[in-house]
Order: C-alpha cells, then structure tokens, then sequence
C-alpha cells in the first residue's frame, strides 16, 4: 500500500511540476530527523554566531522543509520571515550560464566559439608575464589562443575577478576602473567589458580553473547576442515563464522590508553589521536604479524564488508547464568540464566528484555553488533533492553549520 501510494504521490508531484510553499511530508523523508534542523539552527543563533537564517529542502518536486530561524534585522528584533528576498551575489552565475545556454539552443553560439567574434576586445589578448607594484606596471606575452564560451562558464579563461582575486590583477584591474560586478551601477557593462578585454589574462586560457569576471562577461555576451538588457532578457525568458516573482537586479521599494540586513564579524569573531565603507560596497545596492546588470552577482531573490530555478533543472528544463530549456543541455552542464579541488566544475556549476562523495553524504554528481554575503545550494540529481541555506553573514567563522544542517537532510532519508 505504501508503494502505491508513494508511486501516486511521485506522479502527481512530477505532473505538476510546480512547487507549493507549503511544507509537506514525504514518504521517503523522516519528518523526525528534519526536525534536528531547528535544534542546530536555534543554537547556533542562540550562541551569537549567526544573526538569522532560511532553509529550504525539495524532495520529488514537494517542499519537505521551509523555515526561517533567526532575526532580519538584529537591532529592532524583527524575525526573518520565510519569504525574505536575499542578495544571492554569485548565485546569479547559474541564471546567466542557463541564459548563453538558451542562445546556445537556438544556434545563435557555439560553446568553443571565440569570444571575440562577438566583442572585438577578445580577438587578441596577452597573457601578464611580470607585474610591478610599485606603480602597477605590467609586461604581457601573447595568449597562445583565443578564450571561448565554454571558457568562461567553466571559469578557465585566464579572466581574474576584481576586488576577490589575485594581489597582481586586483590592482590592475583597479587601475583600469573593472567594477567586482556591484560596482559602477551608472556604468555600461558593455564599456567595462571591453576595457576588460584590453587588460591582460592571469594566465594562458585553458591552463587552470581561476574564479573570474567570467560571467559578467556571459551576461554582457547575453546582452549583445540578444540585442536585450541582462534584466530584460531575464525577465522575459527566465523569470516570467518559471514564474519567478520575487528576482530582481533592482528590488521594488514595496518589497524592500523583506530584505534582511547583511553582517560581518570583526577581530574576535563578534557579529557586527556590515559597514557600507568595507570593499566600497553599500548593503542596499539592490534598491538603486542600476544600467550595469551584472550576471556573475547583481541578483537579489526569495529562497522559493531561486528553488523554482533548481527544480527546472532537476525536471530536465521543464517547469510551469514551461521548457525554458533542453533536457541533453543540462546534463551538458553538469558534466566535468575542469578539476576544481578534489571536485570538478561543469558549465556554470561546482560537481561532486566519486572521491568526494565517498568522504562526505552528498552523492557523485550533486551540482552546487554559492554567494558572497553567505547563500549557498545543493542539487542532488540522483535522490531529486535541493537544498537551500541562505543567509546574509559574511565572513562566518561558524559557517560549519551548513555541513551539519546537510548531514540532518541526507540522514532523513528513507529507502
């Protein structure tokens, strides 16, 4: 009888493919051993070491969990509500990779196409030989091939990231004006990509995995491509058909009291909120009218908002009664395509490795990746499960809570 009715409810959740908020049972999930999440979340926030917080599990297209713990806002008590809207920063790398794989679909690129046929800056670029920081001086010897798309969304391009990267880039990519991504919100992201493309890369493309404005560049190449705005191409091939109601680049006003304020911890690992002086970077940049649209980490979304992007994944591109994308193109995407540690990185997204998955619980090819302000997700393909933990504390020297929170998922479930 169980079967039957696990079988029932299987193929009613996989007809409908659209997620409730509600959280519900699930017959191959303990409802018991989910519970030990509250009890690790309340002491953690007990204990001073994490402000607030929203966890969200998917299992079989049903929500199986979906609560917040915590506080938004630590000086004026007010709880965290379940539908507050996170700034996801480098969670948005994923949503730019899906929109280049949308042209991809549609012919309109290849993945080891240059990408200088489509922004001339890339035709011909140099490689940093020796760099000088005295005064940020440089000399370059010539890349021994052109970058590629599929460089840029398995970040091997030779493309550093502004303000996080390498000492020797930071300060040239400073020198050049190239905004982290949050910068520059008057800014044309076409300009400062192609002032990026007259810069050098750090190393050879193709050599190494390096974590770069590689997608900010997909999301400028999405701009060009499709004659669109990032916002606009978002909004009307992503967002609207998955019904995605709570993403913006630029969150409404009437919607900016969901917005918890972000924290940081100074000296003595003490929480303090964020200083809009630290890295130049003012907690209320979701509210500003922008032009720059940055794909590697100007989004902002509600954790129910960005598990209706997973759960499109996991059902093969298909959600809302909507295929926004091919089922052949996201197994594409969480192919290895480079090591990365002991992992490997696909098309847009990190990829448990055999090796890691027989040292931690999350199976061989669960898909992930995470941002900046303390947001973070786990696809596991195998057992159609996602999980998001979401917060706004960064850095968090007891971050050791989201390993703890997926061991209590992955031990909740049954045969």
């Amino acid at each position: 009888m169980k079967n039957i009715l696990f079988f029932l409810f299987a193929s009613f959740a996989a007809s409908a493919q659209i997620l409730s908020p509600i959280q519900k049972s699930h017959p191959q999930m303990d409802d018991r051993r989910l519970a030990y999440i509250d009890t690790v979340m309340e002491e953690y926030i007990q204990k001073n070491w994490l402000v607030g917080s929203t966890i969200l599990v998917v299992k079989d297209n049903a929500v199986v969990y979906h609560k917040s713990h915590g506080l938004a806002d630590l000086a004026n008590k007010k709880p965290m509500p379940a539908d507050a809207i996170y700034r996801i920063m480098s969670q948005t790398k994923a949503i730019t990779s899906v929109a280049i794989m949308q042209l991809f679909e549609q012919g309109k690129l290849r993945l080891d196409q240059a990408v200088g046929d489509f922004i001339p800056e890339y035709a011909s670029q140099n490689v940093l030989k020796e760099f000088n920081p005295a005064d940020s001086s440089y000399t370059t010897e010539p890349a021994k091939r052109k970058i590629t798309i599929r460089d840029l969304l398995s970040h091997r391009s030779g493309i550093d990231y502004a303000g996080i990267g390498s000492d020797n880039m930071k300060a040239i990519y400073a020198k050049a004006g190239i905004p982290s991504g949050l910068g520059n919100i008057n800014a044309q992201l076409l300009d400062k990509m192609k002032a990026l493309g007259r810069l050098p890369l750090v190393h050879q493309p193709g050599e190494k995995f390096t974590y770069g404005l590689n997608t900010d560049l997909l999301g400028c190449l999405v701009e060009v491509i499709s004659g669109k705005t990032l916002d606009e191409y978002f909004k009307e091939n992503i967002f609207e058909p998955l019904g995605m109601k709570d993403t913006y680049f630029t969150v409404p006003l009437e919607k900016s009291s969901r917005m918890p304020k972000v924290y940081t911890e100074n000296a003595e690992n003490q929480i303090i909120p964020w200083d809009p002086t630290f890295r130049n970077l003012d907690p209320n940049y979701p509210l500003f009218p922008r032009t720059y649209f940055s794909g590697g980490a100007g989004l902002s979304a509600s954790t129910f908002d960005y598990a209706i992007f997973l759960q499109m994944l996991v059902n093969g591109g298909m959600y809302n009664g909507k295929q926004i994308l091919g089922r052949r193109t996201i197994e594409l995407m969480t192919s290895p395509q480079i090591a990365i540690g002991n992992d490997h990185f696909g098309l847009g997204f990190r990829i448990t490795s055999k090796k890691s998955a027989d040292q931690n619980m999350f199976s061989e090819g669960t898909y992930s990746w995470g941002g900046y302000y303390g947001t973070s997700y786990y696809v596991d393909p195998k057992e159609k499960l996602i999980t998001l933990i979401m917060t706004q504390h960064t850095p968090n020297s007891h971050g050791e809570f989201n390993q703890k929170v997926e061991n209590i998922i992955y031990s909740s479930l049954k045969k």
